[in-house]
């Protein structure tokens, strides 16, 4: 049996350890990246929950928002009926949905549902108009709301209530409203307005108020 020179013995210790002291530092390299990782993937949850609870509390001042401005709106146009706004969020797949729900008390009971199923053309009408003023005011859109005959044959009552209504927001909100309509009640609740005569084949403005 032929035994290696210790000449060769120690080469090849001297490579094993050469290989031993690369396995290592590949080790402690990798744990190091290892740590770094784990840190940035604990920095990245705490962002994260950040990120939510900012938008969890935008969504929350937004609904109540949009809940208060509804709620006055039906109570000021319907003033006989006990009507309310309720504002149900969801989230999905990340996405939050928002349904706005009508509630009316009547008797000890509550009536629930959206608008347009469960109170007719006339309250959701009203909720209509007023997000289309919430958009423009949260979007920092030209104070500018264009209706035309948007308003449907209310009772006239409520007619008189919603163009009170209107003309008080255009004050509170510092904003204007161009409203098209053939009835004399919202015409009479406007600051100025005009109607349009044609005569000899063509269109003149006449100046109400």
């Amino acid at each position: 049996m032929i035994v290696p020179s210790s000449t060769i013995l120690r080469s090849r210790l001297d490579r094993a350890l050469g290989l031993r002291e690369g396995v290592q530092s590949r080790l402690d390299l990798t744990g190091r990246e290892i740590k770094r990782l784990e840190s940035e993937e604990t920095l990245l949850v705490l962002v994260q929950t950040l990120l939510q609870q900012l938008i969890d509390k935008e969504v929350t001042v937004g609904v109540q928002a949009v809940e208060k401005l509804q709620t006055e709106g039906l109570q000021a146009v319907f003033g006989d009926q006990d009507l309310s706004v309720k504002s149900v969020v969801e989230v999905q797949r990340g996405k939050v949905s928002v349904d706005l729900i009508t509630v009316q008390k009547q008797l000890g009971h509550e009536v629930e549902g959206l608008s347009n199923d469960a109170f007719g053309g006339a309250v959701a009408t009203v909720q209509s108009v007023l997000l289309r003023i919430i958009i423009l005011l949260r979007r920092g859109l030209r104070p500018l709301l264009l209706l035309d005959e948007t308003l449907p044959a209310f009772d006239h009552n409520y007619v008189l209530n919603m163009g009170a209504f209107l003309s008080t927001l255009c004050q509170r909100l510092k904003m204007d409203i161009l409203l098209v309509t053939h009835n004399p009640a919202l015409v009479e609740a406007a600051d100025h307005s005009y109607r349009l005569v044609r005569r000899n084949g063509s269109v003149k403005v006449e100046v109400l108020k």
